[in-house]
């Protein structure tokens, strides 16, 4: 029986809008004032930075850490501030949120910082009994089985006992299945298919009401 259902936050939860203007609009902008250089210089030099260091390294998902590798003044808060309005969840988001949370408990198990996911979910509201950080908390990315095999620990459950979905194939897919988790490839662009793809998050709810029937 499946007793926790946990979801990945950006891509899964909200769409990747507010994250691409905070990091490849807002932070070269604040590069391109502060040294005084053209933006498209500014955004040139800003995303070679993020390739060197890559999103299989913690350091990738941490505002903070960027802040300082590039010497930005003023507050991080203000600069994700500029952009609040472009925060969206997906359209069936708090349906299937709503209808979750009537069965099973819920998780959110994200890569991102600590700091972005609470900005987030100001916006979006928090239906989740527990909020997990791989960067923030762990000090590592869901790249790992550990991370998972902590976040059961916490929630006090069995892996065999847990549901998650996300939009990264190797994270949110592989990662948890190796540890017994029962996972869902979530792909919004209906590119993939297969028993553990889902489209959206009706189709994922349908899939674990349908499972956990048997």
């Amino acid at each position: 029986m499946i007793e926790v259902v946990s979801l990945d936050l950006e891509g899964t939860l909200i769409d990747l809008r507010f994250s691409e203007l905070v990091w490849n609009e807002g932070i070269p902008k604040l590069y391109s004032e502060q040294r005084g250089i053209d933006f498209l210089e500014a955004k040139r030099v800003v995303l070679n930075e993020y390739r060197k260091i890559g999103e299989r390294r913690r350091e990738w998902y941490d505002i903070k850490f960027w802040f300082k590798r590039f010497g930005l003044k003023g507050d991080w808060r203000n600069l994700m501030e500029m952009y609040r309005s472009e925060l969206k969840v997906y359209p069936e988001v708090c349906e299937v949120l709503d209808s979750l949370k009537r069965r099973y408990r819920l998780a959110l198990l994200s890569n991102s910082a600590r700091e972005f996911i609470e900005f987030t979910l100001e916006v979006i509201g928090n239906p989740f009994e527990k909020v997990f950080s791989a960067s923030s908390d762990f000090n590592t990315l869901k790249k790992s089985t550990d991370f998972y095999r902590e976040a059961c620990k916490t929630l006090k459950v069995s892996p065999q006992q847990m549901a998650h979905v996300g939009d990264h194939y190797e994270f949110d897919f592989l990662v948890p299945k190796r540890l017994g988790i029962l996972s869902f490839y979530l792909d919004r662009s209906g590119n993939s298919s297969g028993r553990w793809v889902v489209k959206d998050l009706r189709e994922f709810n349908s899939r674990i009401l349908e499972m956990d029937r048997r």
